[in-house]
């Protein structure tokens, strides 16, 4: 697996299942609504129990490019930093996937955490081709980590190949 040192700290393509990670936090990419739905948000509501969607119906809705933070109830991570990323085809795709990013680490700034894990980010239902999510995911990481952080270690996490290819390349592409 790919890896890049920014200064002192990690940016690392690992494969698995995020939610089933030991970090401090890590992110999922939410629809508007806060709901949790099925795929990676059905296996939060079932892994993490009822306490997460609560959390999230106090929230309501989340604009596009904006973050907020539940507890992970039941599941390894301490945090979940939703994020509600672009929709493809949409204007400025990767500017709001940016913005996105940046949110859900200023987030993780705020709880003063220390390793997190992304996914590809609006790469799903919202069909963000995985190579622009993980160009811009790994340089808005790239530049938040070469200042003022709390984050050490920040993991892009493929569930298969088909996404590890291109998070791979991207961290080793330098972007």
């Amino acid at each position: 697996m790919e890896e890049r040192k920014v200064g002192e700290r990690t940016i690392k393509v690992v494969r698995g299942d995020i939610t089933d990670m030991a970090v401090d936090a890590f992110v999922f990419d939410i629809t508007a609504d806060c709901k949790l739905g099925s795929g990676y948000g059905g296996a939060i509501a079932s892994r993490g129990g009822k306490t997460v969607q609560d959390q999230l119906n106090a929230v309501g809705t989340l604009p596009t490019g904006e973050a907020t933070v539940t507890t992970a109830g039941n599941m390894k991570a301490k945090f979940i930093i939703h994020v509600n990323g672009p929709k493809f085809h949409e204007p400025d795709t990767k500017g709001k996937l940016a913005r996105s990013v940046r949110s859900a680490l200023l987030r993780a700034n705020e709880k003063g955490l220390a390793a997190l894990a992304f996914p590809p980010i609006g790469t799903g239902l919202y069909q963000v081709p995985l190579d622009v999510s993980a160009k811009v995911i790994v340089a808005t990481v790239s530049e938040h980590l070469s200042g003022a952080t709390s984050l050490r270690e920040v993991l892009l996490v493929a569930l298969d190949a088909r996404e590890c290819k291109p998070l791979e390349a991207a961290v080793k592409g330098g972007n």
